[in-house]
């Protein structure tokens, strides 16, 4: 048996599953991976393509039916959250927290992303925007520094690159949800097939992964270079001390708690459907 697993090739995920992909979790089977955005993966796993799977939190209510929830691997934390930027030209100065949005076009990364949900929880007094444009990840930021875009939502590590381009943090999404329900940010999760792979078989195998993982930083250093578009090597190592920790080993209660505030708030809003449990 030959497990398919989807991951992007952004290092948090690169870094927890090196062990996994590369044979080094005694008793799990072999792995064939594919490197994929998660606006890809979301989509990918509603016709249940991969045994193993990494997608957004938002996307769960789509995909309870075919995949159940893992409790490791994912993203999940504190101060790992979305930001809002814009230029710094006619922008509004950081740490603005209700930006006129009416008329605005803002690219997000994905329309079932927990970005762009967390971006319409926080958005609903502050006027709709005029469009809303899904784009690569990588093209967000080049795109609203060119003006292509009034303002672009960017996830991991935009969080330590987008001075770069000249732009600035309209609002942390992050540091709103936190403030506003105490709870972490549930950001990616990952989903097993139902009926093809074990859950907890599997949750063994991404836990043995990510202890591997701290046991031997470097070990897997090579190959998330290889996946992490050009980043150097100290962002890198930002993006993974930031979004991997205790919650990727595990959720816990209070990771669940943040699940399940996330998807009953947007539900309850209409922005989702109430997610199978």
């Amino acid at each position: 048996m030959t497990l398919s697993l989807a991951i992007s090739p952004c290092p948090n995920d690169t870094y927890v599953f090196h062990a996994l992909v590369h044979g080094l979790v005694p008793g799990a089977p072999p792995v064939d991976v594919t490197y994929a955005d998660v606006d890809v993966t979301n989509t990918a796993a509603q016709d249940g393509a991969y045994d193993l799977v990494k997608v957004s939190y938002a996307a769960l209510p789509w995909l309870l039916d075919r995949y159940e929830l893992l409790p490791c691997g994912g993203a999940l934390g504190r101060g790992c959250g979305p930001l809002l930027l814009t230029r710094e030209r006619g922008g509004r100065p950081a740490g603005a927290t209700r930006p006129r949005l009416a008329g605005a076009t803002v690219a997000v990364p994905g329309d079932r992303t927990t970005a762009y949900l967390l971006f319409r929880l926080w958005a609903a007094d502050a006027g709709s925007p005029e469009h809303i444009e899904v784009v690569p990840f990588h093209e967000i930021m080049p795109g609203v520094a060119a003006g292509r875009y009034d303002a672009g939502l960017v996830i991991h590590e935009a969080r330590f690159t987008y001075p770069r381009y000249g732009l600035i943090a309209v609002v942390d999404l992050g540091e709103w949800w936190e403030r506003e329900t105490g709870l972490p940010i549930p950001l990616g999760a990952i989903l097993a097939r139902r009926g093809a792979v074990d859950p907890a078989a599997a949750a063994d195998w991404i836990r043995a992964s990510v202890k591997h993982a701290w046991a031997d930083p470097e070990a897997s250093l090579p190959y998330v270079l290889r996946h992490a578009q050009e980043l150097a090597p100290d962002v890198v190592r930002q993006h993974i001390a930031l979004y991997v920790n205790e919650f990727t080993a595990d959720l816990g209660p209070e990771g669940r708690a943040a699940v399940d505030t996330l998807l009953g708030r947007a539900a309850g809003a209409g922005l989702v459907p109430a997610a199978r449990r």
